[in-house]
């Protein structure tokens, strides 16, 4: 600043001038318009604001008419048929009511510490909790709940949809009615009667809802008897059931029991040495031996049913924007009824068949799931099983062809029994045993309506189904899929992308993959020319490496992809698998790197079945709540895979699989059948997947743990009989037809020379097929490996001018043959050198 005196005068003089003046009062008088303008926005706003708050309060229940008490209809699902097929159960069926006084002051404290520090003090809204976590968003970016205990139990008892919104709208609403429920709520009850009721209520994981159900669930005790420690894991899983289940994701929860405990700290509702001991305590080890014990159900759920809350509660998440939480609440709990696509006609047979030891062959074997916790005398918790049995077995003893399969339970039995003398210390207390048993070979089976996309059956596996959400081996089992996966991923995109056609020919005859191993054919020889058709209908290994060599593994697993497959991997997600990938010549013969499901197969096929459009499976058509309003409705994507040509070739293909080739027994009188065989190295895997005109289904059998079929059962084709049998069952029953599939105008006819694969020419072609084509890809030239020349019997060369016509013959070679080995059934028709080289030298004149 200039002090001076001249500098004094010059700002003197400036403020005194009449410029200035003006100028100033204008920049004042735009600057009190400018002020009162936003006076008169703020004004209408908080008016509108008071307009709308007044109409939401408005349509607000009074407080004495509204019930906190936790409360829950259970959910109707519906065959296609319309007979009701299950009841979910209701989320508060897993709801043990328990008064506070049961419920110990460390349990109560825990809640309040996490979930509403201020509870007592309140009056049913935290203003404090509201401007932190508005501060903490506006300066951080970091949104969190400032929910009080009051309003969560109005949030999950009174508000139908509280928390699953469809707008902000209806959320502004619900929010504003929630807050003035609160605190009239606060005004009629008691913070021991909130308190209560929120305890009863809430979602604490693995489906438990209220403390004494997850007391009981966690601890095995009642709520009474919690610890700390115990009542902290508990406290520390309600903000997210999922994420924070202590069996689950015990990494998780304790993070958040710490912050529970700091908490209770912080507030005084422990001491420092109350503190340290529950932060030392192994209660983890405590839970495990607990889940051990409560895992069996007395009441499963079907596989289908099993797949179709699974595929609800994603469709829930993805086209309704729920949490988890919320679809599972909605789900149990709603009163939804649910119709499904089972048909319980076509599921009776499935689960019959499946099921009767008749149609198995050899012996009964079985499989076992194991676990066992006990207790050593210093007081530390081990928990063992079928991990630590094998590794005992094959690893410490040197059996390393040990397996978990046995032909009598009480080899299972002693089994475990030597295991358990191994490890058995002096002292020891044994907390908890489960075992549960499983018939070996298993099966699974899928059909499906290609033309709607509706899972019509599903059977996830054989024997008794002990646990709902159990092992579906139809859908969460990815097995190798054999040769079922030369059609889709080696000739499917061959005849739709790569100009190639049923007629074209490779040569079945020694080959390796890119490092050099050989491919090896199941028939374990070599056959020579072969037409993609014969290569379909026989399975032939090396036709299928060649032809995804030449269509190249990155088209086959982009259209792989596209036929729905979830479980392959792709190059870039190598390095979390050892290296190994899908985009590889294996993929051709099913060499996969985890495998695929059964449901994702018998999609892919149906694809082909419906004309190259595929569907995305779905268990239900509808869902609707309890005033039969329509919540959510099945919208199965879908996409072209293959064009319509191409769909109706390879469907005419793998007829021939089942009239004359490896499909035979899969055959069903009376129906137009197209499939193919699938049988995965070592014979550890069985498959075929198949269709007529009307279903879709596939089949899969083996042992759960990768076993040789042919060592227990002696044969790999039972399943084959097996899919022919419940096929030709449904079929009688729902009274369908024989009928062809339908020839697009696309697909046209010519006779094709089948050692070449082009037209072929009248007495010169000695193998003649009539062949279906795509308009795009019929051959317009003739036969160019075939030749007829006259030779002479004497010389043995081609005949000359002075050859006599008694020693004359007409015959037929290959010009254009691909190789002359032995054991190619191609070779007598090669070109003889002799011939090659000349005219008859004896006949001369």
């Amino acid at each position: 600043m200039d002090y001076s005196k001249n500098g004094i005068v010059k700002k003197h003089k400036l403020l005194v001038s009449s410029g200035r003046r003006i100028s100033t009062k204008l920049v004042i008088n735009i600057f009190r318009i400018f002020m009162l303008f936003l006076l008169l926005i703020g004004a209408a706003g908080v008016s509108l604001g008071l307009g709308v708050v007044s109409g939401i309060l408005e349509e607000t229940p009074e407080v004495e008419q509204i019930s906190i008490a936790p409360s829950g209809v259970s959910t109707t699902v519906y065959d296609s048929e319309g007979n009701e097929i299950e009841k979910l159960v209701a989320s508060g069926s897993n709801r043990i009511p328990v008064t506070l006084d049961k419920v110990p002051d460390c349990l109560q404290k825990a809640f309040v510490s996490i979930e509403d520090e201020r509870f007592y003090e309140h009056n049913g809204i935290d203003t404090k909790g509201i401007l932190r976590a508005g501060a903490s968003f506006f300066m951080n970016g970091d949104m969190q709940g400032a929910s009080t205990i009051t309003q969560q139990l109005l949030k999950n008892n009174v508000f139908a949809n509280g928390g699953s919104e469809s707008s902000f709208g209806e959320l502004v609403k619900r929010k504003v009615q929630e807050q003035y429920l609160a605190v009239e709520l606060e005004k009629n009850q008691s913070k021991a009667v909130i308190l209560e009721n929120y305890l009863n209520t809430i979602n604490l994981g693995a489906g438990c809802y209220g403390v004494q159900a997850a007391s009981k669930r966690y601890f095995n005790k009642d709520v009474s008897e919690l610890t700390i420690s115990e009542s902290a894991v508990i406290a520390a899983i309600t903000q997210n059931p999922t994420k924070y289940n202590p069996i689950n994701h015990p990494e998780e929860n304790v993070k958040r029991r710490e912050k529970v405990l700091n908490n209770m700290k912080k507030n005084g509702y422990i001491t420092e040495e109350e503190y340290q001991e529950a932060i030392a305590d192994a209660v983890y080890d405590r839970i495990q031996t607990v889940s051990v014990e409560s895992e069996q159900d007395s009441t499963p759920y079907s596989y289908f049913v099993d797949e179709l809350i699974s595929q609800l509660l994603t469709d829930l998440q993805k086209q309704k924007g729920y949490t988890y939480e919320q679809a599972s609440n909605l789900l149990y709990s709603g009163g939804l009824s649910i119709y499904s696509t089972q048909d319980p006609q076509i599921q009776e047979i499935c689960d019959r068949e499946t099921s009767d030891p008749d149609n198995y062959p050899g012996n009964v074997y079985y499989s076992f799931d194991w676990k066992w916790s006990v207790q050593r005398a210093d007081g530390t918790t081990e928990n063992y099983s079928n991990v630590d049995l094998t590794y005992y077995y094959k690893n410490l003893l040197g059996q390393s062809d040990f397996k978990l399969i046995y032909s009598e339970k009480e080899d299972i039995q002693n089994c475990i029994d030597g295991f358990k003398a191994a490890y058995t210390k002096d002292g020891d207390v044994s907390l908890g045993e489960t075992i549960m048993y499983s018939l070996q070979p298993q099966v699974s089976f899928t059909v499906m309506d290609q033309k709607t996309g509706y899972i019509k059956a599903i059977v996830g596996g054989r024997g008794e189904k002990e646990t709902s959400l159990s092992l579906n081996r139809a859908t969460h089992s990815p097995r190798q899929p054999g040769s079922c996966f030369k059609v889709l991923a080696a000739f499917a995109p061959a005849l739709d992308a790569c100009d190639m056609s049923l007629a074209t020919v490779y040569n079945d005859a020694p080959f390796n993959y890119s490092n050099g191993r050989p491919v090896q054919n199941w028939y374990k020889s070599y056959w020579g020319l072969n037409t993609i058709r014969h290569a379909i209908e026989q399975s032939m290994n090396i036709v299928a490496v060649r032809a995804i060599t030449d269509v190249t593994p990155e088209l086959a697993y982009e259209y792989l992809l596209n036929f729905g497959f979830t479980t392959l991997v792709g190059e870039d997600d190598a390095d979390n698998y050892g290296g190994a990938n899908d985009v590889t010549q294996a993929t051709a013969l099913g060499g996969l790197t985890k495998g695929v499901y059964n449901e994702e197969l018998t999609a892919a096929y149906a694809a082909i079945a419906n004309g190259g459009t595929y569907i995305e499976p779905v268990y239900y058509t509808k869902v609707t709540d309890s005033n039969g309003r329509v919540i959510l409705e099945a919208n199965p994507q879908t996409r072209q895979v293959l064009d319509e040509d191409t769909a109706y070739l390879l469907t005419n293909a793998m007829h021939d699989v089942v009239t004359e080739g490896t499909g035979k027994l899969a055959n069903i009188d009376n129906q137009y059948v197209s499939g193919k065989t699938g049988t995965s190295s070592d014979d550890y895997d069985i498959w075929f997947s198949g269709y007529t005109n009307y279903l879709t289904a596939s089949i899969w059998s083996g042992f759960d743990e990768n076993t040789d079929i042919t060592k227990y059962c002696g044969n790999t084709s039972y399943h084959n009989r097996l899919w022919s049998k419940i096929m030709k069952e449904i079929h009688d029953v729902k009274g369908y037809t024989y009928e062809e599939p339908e020839k697009p105008d696309t697909v046209v006819q010519a006779n094709v020379c089948t050692s070449c694969g082009y037209l072929a020419i009248d007495g010169v072609c000695d193998s003649v097929k009539t062949e279906y084509f795509s308009s795009k890809t019929i051959p317009t030239e003739s036969c160019k490996c075939h030749i007829k020349y006259t030779i002479c019997t004497v010389s043995g060369k081609l005949a000359g001018e002075h050859c006599p016509q008694d020693v004359l013959e007409t015959r037929i070679y290959q010009t254009t043959f691909q190789g002359k080995n032995s054991y190619d059934k191609d070779a007598v028709y090669a070109l003889p050198s002799e011939i090659q080289n000349g005219i008859c030298i004896i006949h001369t004149q």
